[in-house]
């Protein structure tokens, strides 16, 4: 189902989604090695959102 609603996305929108899709686990790993040093409350929320959106491109879900 999500990889027919990306390619109906505007050329822009797409483009942009592939780019985070393919930033985000680096991202992810920063944000969980930089919660475990510093447990901030921003910290854990951010690895959280980080997380979910990971997970959600991996199940294609987006």
């Amino acid at each position: 189902m999500s990889r027919m609603y990306r390619y109906r996305l505007p050329p822009w929108c797409r483009h942009g989604l592939f780019k985070l899709e393919k930033a985000l686990l680096p991202i992810t790993i920063y944000q969980i090695i930089r919660t475990l040093i510093v447990p901030t409350t921003l910290d854990v929320f951010l690895t959280g959102v980080f997380v979910c959106l990971y997970l959600a491109f991996y199940f294609k879900w987006i």
